[in-house]
């Protein structure tokens, strides 16, 4: 299991698609805007709180020199705003801005809008192509982010269960502690050491660079990370200290015991709360105790399990009833507060229903409750178990019978000996030797409960044993969609930078700007995306490409794609961007746009000769 589950995780790092979890909520000066001067500096405002890099701004002049600038700063301190004041002297033309700025949850941003300063170059130039993020470090910080949050679940799972399910043997479980606890180590330095090169986009040799990695120790994901590698030392020492006591009773668990782990599982949740979703958007402090409370119980229940299945497969004696009971009151708790914040945590990752279908992260949200619906299903299963085999194992109350010898009291007539009637001397039945086979077994009578057959609790252990199994399987993906959620752009924060910037501007195309639109036409095969570029995006002649994807994520052909604007503000439209097919694509060189306002952009994608689906997006045209 533990081979398979790193094989998807290098699948999904390799695979995952980049993320911007900041959005862009407004620039100044404004993209495409015409100044009659020139501006004393370049102002952007996003959605949440950003870091700044010493290379957050590229400017390039209007002959595609990049211009000679300050460091960054916070526009009047406020940690959502990005600056950098210009040089004196910008001559007239257009002026192209490329930026990039750590969001509060950690994830990288970037983009590229332009400006210009008297009028319009003939030309726009356009920005050097870099790569948003290098493919070989995303899928190494990737990889580790999976592990990290699997080896915390063994970690603090197996913990719990020790501490408060005590097991009579926990020999065995002191090996999923000490690889979660090393697994934990090892990918907490290794994301600290590719932090530097993840924030700025670069291969991972650039970790090796010292100033990088001492601004990395100052962030906050530095910090938060050091933290936990402060924290893990901790739990290295606690559980040394531990070990060389005198094991406790073991009906209980000392209270300091329990308050020191706690405090310790507590603070390494937290690494995790203060440098993700929960610390950026609204109500953060009750999002942050939201996390933590997520995180912990699910570590007590997946965690748990694996602990749970390697003391009912490797003690050499079956563990007791007691011990099952204990993890199922647990793993019931748990699953409880995963219900309460689970659904917190989606409202307000969400805010809309909408965005369950429509966003990436509604859909990969989906899957999480569709998988972890199986997961409650496998936990069901398991509790089943867990109540047949505690029946199985309760004592049965037998009214015991005593043999008694024919003549005894209450046995019957008096007989006399020497005669075959009364007064004849039966044969003596209590001596020994003259027993018949099976005398000496008491007798059920009629109100007596059956006695369950000597095999069932072994066979109740080895259904709970499959049951346990496949609930550690699906735990499994269910933290490996954990960690991807974390990964991507919460569609609250999608839909606020939406309102307000209308479309997202394309790094590496200066004034282009893009829009992806789902489309589902009810058939097999009959779901994917209509990914549509606008150059320049303002008021005029436009130019259209628009590629198709199937639902594999691969590029598609389709027989017909239209498309059509309206701007209802004016009652303008619907206008024909009389697209043709270009061998793979759809596109057009004059779609004409008069006026500026947000326009609202219809695709009729026809996927047979039958089947076709219209979808729509608001997208705003600039001057």
């Amino acid at each position: 299991m533990l081979l398979g589950a790193v094989l998807v995780l290098l699948l999904l790092g390799g695979a995952a698609p980049a993320s911007a979890h900041a959005g862009l909520r407004g620039a100044d000066p404004e993209d495409g805007s015409v100044l009659e001067s020139a501006p004393r500096y370049v102002t952007l405002t996003f959605t949440e709180s950003v870091g700044l890099l010493e290379d957050s701004f590229r400017v390039y002049s209007p002959e595609n020199r990049r211009v000679s600038l300050g460091e960054p700063q916070h526009a009047d301190g406020a940690s959502d705003t990005a600056r950098i004041d210009l040089p004196d002297g910008l001559a007239e033309g257009t002026y192209t801005v490329a930026w990039r700025v750590i969001s509060a949850d950690s994830h990288p941003a970037s983009g590229a809008f332009s400006f210009s300063i008297g009028k319009p170059s003939p030309t726009v130039p356009a920005v050097p192509v870099e790569q948003v993020e290098h493919p070989v470090t995303k899928s190494l910080y990737d990889t580790g982010r999976h592990l990290a949050y699997i080896a915390a679940a063994l970690l603090v799972g197996t913990a719990a269960f020790v501490a408060l399910c005590r097991p009579p043997d926990p020999a065995p479980l002191r090996t999923p502690l000490l690889t979660g606890w090393w697994t934990l180590l090892t990918a907490t330095v290794a994301l600290l050491v590719l932090r530097a090169p993840y924030e700025t986009g670069t291969a991972p040799a650039t970790a090796f660079d010292a100033s990088a990695f001492a601004r990395t120790l100052t962030g906050r994901p530095g910090i938060a990370l050091l933290t936990r590698l402060a924290l893990l030392l901790l739990t290295a020492a606690a559980l040394l200290w531990l070990s060389r006591r005198p094991a406790p009773e073991p009906d209980r668990t000392p209270r300091a015991h329990l308050a020191a782990g706690a405090a310790l599982s507590v603070g390494l949740a937290l690494t995790w709360a203060a440098a993700e979703h929960a610390s950026a958007g609204i109500q953060v402090p009750l999002a942050m105790t939201s996390s933590v409370l997520h995180l912990l119980a699910m570590a007590c229940w997946l965690g748990g399990l694996t602990a749970l299945l390697l003391t009912l497969r490797r003690t050499r004696t079956p563990p007791p009833v007691a011990t099952v009971a204990r993890f199922s009151r647990l793993a019931f708790a748990s699953v409880t507060v995963l219900v309460v914040t689970g659904v917190y945590q989606s409202w307000r990752g969400l805010g809309s229903w909408a965005a369950l279908t429509e966003t990436s992260y509604g859909r990969t949200l989906t899957v999480k409750l569709v998988v972890t619906a199986l997961l409650l299903a496998a936990a069901g299963l398991s509790r089943h178990w867990t109540a047949r085999l505690a029946a199985a194992k309760a004592p049965v109350a037998v009214e015991e019978r005593v043999p008694q010898l024919v003549g005894a009291a209450g046995a019957g007539p008096e007989t006399k000996p020497g005669t075959g009637g009364p007064g004849t001397e039966e044969p003596e039945t209590g001596r020994p030797g003259n027993e018949e086979p099976g005398s000496g077994e008491p007798e059920a009578g009629p109100g007596d409960r059956p006695r369950p057959p000597a095999d069932e609790p072994d066979r109740h252990r080895r259904a709970l044993r499959l049951s346990v199994l496949v609930e550690v399987a699906v735990g499994i993906v269910v933290l490996l969609v954990t960690s991807v959620l974390t990964g991507t752009l919460p569609a609250r924060a999608e839909a606020a930078a939406a309102e307000t910037a209308g479309t997202a501007p394309v790094a590496g195309l200066p004034g282009a700007s893009t829009v992806t639109i789902p489309y589902d036409v009810g058939t097999p095969g009959g779901k994917g995306r209509v990914q549509i570029t606008l150059d320049p995006g303002r008021v005029g002649e436009n130019g259209v490409q628009a590629v198709v994807f199937g639902a594999d994520g691969g590029l598609t052909i389709v027989p017909e794609l239209r498309l059509s604007f309206t701007l209802a503000a004016k009652d303008i439209g619907p206008v024909d961007a009389r697209l043709t097919d270009r061998g793979g694509y759809w596109a057009t060189s004059d779609l004409n746009l008069p006026l500026e306002g947000t326009w609202t952009m219809k695709a009729t994608v026809r996927v047979t000769e039958l089947d076709q689906v219209s979808a729509s997006r608001k997208v705003r045209i600039a001057r």
